[in-house]
């Protein structure tokens, strides 16, 4: 840290920014909610590849991530008139919906915890095929092993690294403490971890 600048300053600065920030989403979301397209579109713009993320990690297919986080926004269109801000970032309430999308989703199509998917066709065109093949085996190991993690620990791993929230994010999401977030990271990343050494 800088000389002449003490912890409790620094903290102040943090707080300060993060509520500039929270208030130029409030403002966005406010005007997002009474119309205005050019707000929403804002939203979408900066929220789409999260919730595509998210969605992916868990399903696995690029088809289908993309058309459910399509529905996500189009759910958000429809009732973010009914927001209530309540002083957490928007991306938990909006993770809350791609969530619900997601367990509805595989709910109707009688799906199961899988770590199976469509295989991705590579293109000869493609840099290094043997490399991509290599990265997609690897990504289909991770998911796999994601799913045998408890049900709280895989929420976490998929809205922290799949769709890229923050500790403080994830929490509001799903109604935990910011410490029990942090502890159910951990533990799944310790459990990950001892199951890909054990695989290799």
């Amino acid at each position: 840290m800088p000389q002449g600048v003490n912890l409790h300053t620094a903290c102040h600065v943090c707080l300060i920014i993060d509520i500039v920030v929270m208030s130029g989403e409030q403002e966005l979301v406010a005007r997002a909610a009474r119309g205005d397209v050019d707000a929403f579109s804002k939203l979408y713009e900066e929220n789409f590849d999260r919730v595509y993320r998210y969605l992916y990690v868990r399903l696995g297919n690029e088809a289908e991530s993309e058309d459910l986080a399509q529905e996500v926004f189009a759910k958000v269109l429809e009732v973010i008139g009914s927001f209530q801000w309540r002083d957490v970032p928007f991306a938990s309430w909006l993770f809350r919906i791609a969530h619900n999308k997601m367990i509805d989703y595989i709910r109707k199509e009688k799906r199961v915890e899988r770590a199976d998917s469509d295989e991705t066709v590579l293109s000869l065109d493609d840099p290094d095929p043997a490399e991509m093949a290599e990265k997609n085996l690897q990504l289909e190991k991770v998911r796999h092993n994601i799913g045998k993690l408890s049900p709280a620990q895989r929420e976490v791993i998929w809205l922290r690294f799949g769709a890229g929230l923050t500790t403080t994010e994830v929490a509001s999401a799903l109604g935990k403490s910011t410490g029990t977030v942090k502890a159910l990271q951990y533990n799944g990343i310790v459990a990950l971890r001892k199951m890909m050494e054990f695989a290799s």
